[in-house]
């Protein structure tokens, strides 16, 4: 009688645990569906949601809105994949709450009319990342700018940065109209490296820069990504360079563009004291990576006979090199990519297209056939008098505003100032910087969309 007694006891507990849940689980409903009731009418948003980074600081993901929201608990929980929480996959504490599991389960439940069709419908983002530390926001804008204006697919913004520039990103992107908005989604992340060796690879070459050969660590839910250095501009979309990724053979794993066309004026060739990839090593300003393959693959090396994974191999490689290497990062992956040339995709050069391919003459016969696709302005060369064919571009694209003509606003005032820069060596061969983009601004000028 007495075990009869407690039987009955742990039923009625568990009789009112289950009722007391199913009350919520209708109260939550009730509620999303009074709020979608209450949203009837209104032009939808993109949210803008607040994450909390490795470190602790903010991280920001969100596309283009109107204004400020305040999102609540719920809202975080349903419009973010905890993907998104931080680089390591530990979820932060005080996001999703007690319920995070329970409101997950609602998460389709407030959807904007029209979201499951675009969803469908929609092609896959094309995902580009960029590192910015220092003075390098308003150059990182402008190179973002040059991605929209031309990009035909979606685009996911991978944006790693020092914490005080987070703030100074979401302003600017969310200040753009709202139709280039709905071009691209974005996640800004705090810099991150293994706590054991991150003052040692924050300062190696220029502040931040290694922290690109931990994307494939970072971003273990993203599988094809396209890195780009913050001096960079499209020329033409990026759509271009993603359909490298179709390239590959079986066992390409990134492309990238050799650092020199002639090996008399190459760097690697004449003054590296470590190994690099093929006759004058690559340049990793643009770096297009199957990062799935990265991190499956096995790689050789000259450190043991084990083939290691990519997060095995790059502690050891830098302790064994870091004091033969000039150029930091780019100089390891030169070394990876030596023992490892199989897994290289080399494309031409004037899909980064650099001063070294004009100032001791024109040698990048690829863009004096095409033009140039992806201007790279390194040492520099967007912010003096050195190379006023470069600052030129530069300068036209970071004016030019968001839903203007591109034709009158944009290709014709670069061809104006290119015509100012015929005493450099650069400005001699100015047609190529403007082959292609005339080409692509005719494509996509009844396509710009005008308005705010």
């Amino acid at each position: 009688f007495i075990e009869m007694r407690r039987y009955l006891r742990v039923l009625l507990v568990c009789i009112v645990f289950a009722f007391c849940s199913i009350l919520y689980v209708f109260s939550v409903l009730a509620s999303s569906l009074e709020a979608q009731v209450g949203e009837t009418g209104r032009k939808p948003q993109h949210r803008t949601a607040f994450l909390q980074g490795d470190s602790g600081h903010g991280v920001r993901k969100g596309a283009g809105k109107t204004g400020p929201q305040k999102p609540s608990s719920y809202d975080r929980c349903k419009s973010l994949s905890v993907s998104y929480w931080n680089p390591y996959w530990r979820p932060p504490p005080g996001v999703c709450g007690m319920n995070c599991f329970m409101e997950s389960a609602f998460r389709y439940v407030n959807k904007e009319p029209g979201d499951s069709e675009v969803s469908k419908n929609s092609p896959k983002p094309m995902h580009l990342a960029v590192v910015a530390c220092g003075q390098r926001l308003e150059e990182t804008v402008t190179m973002l700018k040059s991605a929209v204006i031309f990009s035909l697919k979606p685009l996911q913004f991978h944006i790693f940065a020092e914490d005080q520039l987070h703030g100074n990103f979401k302003e600017v992107l969310e200040s753009w109209p709202q139709q280039f908005r709905l071009k691209f989604n974005y996640t800004v992340y705090s810099i991150t490296f293994p706590s054991e060796n991150a003052a040692e690879w924050k300062k190696l070459f220029k502040p931040c820069a290694s922290q690109r050969l931990f994307l494939p660590i970072i971003l273990k839910d993203v599988d094809s990504l396209l890195y780009v250095d913050t001096d960079i501009l499209f020329l033409q979309p990026v759509d271009e360079i993603w359909s490298f990724l179709s390239k590959f053979n079986s066992t390409q794993i990134a492309a990238m563009a050799s650092e020199h066309e002639e090996p008399r004026i190459g760097w690697y060739n004449r003054f590296a004291r470590h190994p690099f990839y093929g006759k004058t090593g690559v340049n990793s300003g643009v770096m297009l990576m199957n990062m799935t393959r990265i991190r499956q693959k096995h790689f050789k090396n000259d450190m043991t006979t084990v083939h290691l994974h990519w997060d095995e191999l790059l502690m050891p490689l830098l302790r064994k090199y870091k004091l033969n290497i000039t150029w930091g990062d780019q100089d390891l992956l030169n070394i990876i990519f030596h023992h490892n040339p199989e897994s290289l995709f080399v494309f031409p050069c004037q899909w980064n297209y650099r001063p070294d391919h004009c100032i001791y003459g024109s040698n990048c016969i690829p863009a004096e056939e095409e033009g140039v696709f992806i201007l790279h302005g390194n040492r520099g060369v967007y912010h003096d008098e050195k190379q006023p064919s470069f600052r030129a571009v530069y300068e036209v694209i970071q004016k030019y505003t968001l839903g203007e003509d591109p034709v009158d606003a944009l290709l014709r005032p670069l061809e104006e100032q290119l015509q100012r820069t015929t005493h450099s060596y650069c400005g001699r061969v100015r047609h190529l910087f403007t082959k292609k983009l005339q080409e692509t601004v005719k494509t996509i000028q009844g396509t710009i969309p005008r308005g705010r």
